[in-house]
């Protein structure tokens, strides 16, 4: 799943938020819940997946509400700030509206 996304394994692991080398184990060690979960997250899989109990591969939808801050969002491996999250809202709220009034002509005479 990482090559298929050109990633290493070093850098998914990196994007789930584990040890860069974590995955490289689990082929001798389980891997904890919450590796698994962060991996399955990133990738867009599910875990059962990620452990052979589903050959299926359909992809869950990864989608989140940047609003929500439960979620840590993160841009080039870094954090994102509470304050640029909001300035990323605020940003999108901006085009909305921009995209709004773009499509909605004003007859003039």
């Amino acid at each position: 799943m990482s090559k298929q996304r050109g990633w290493s394994l070093q850098t998914t692991a990196k994007k789930a938020g584990i040890g860069i080398n974590s995955i490289y184990r689990w082929n001798k060690k389980m891997p904890s819940t919450v590796s698994l979960t962060a991996v399955a997250k990133v990738l867009g899989v599910s875990t059962d997946y990620l452990l052979g109990e589903d050959t299926c591969l359909e992809t869950q939808d990864p989608a989140i509400d940047i609003a929500d801050t439960h979620v840590t969002l993160q841009f080039d491996g870094q954090r994102i700030s509470d304050n640029d999250r909001q300035a990323l809202i605020d940003f999108l709220k901006f085009r909305r509206f921009q995209s709004l009034t773009e499509t909605t002509t004003i007859p003039t005479k």
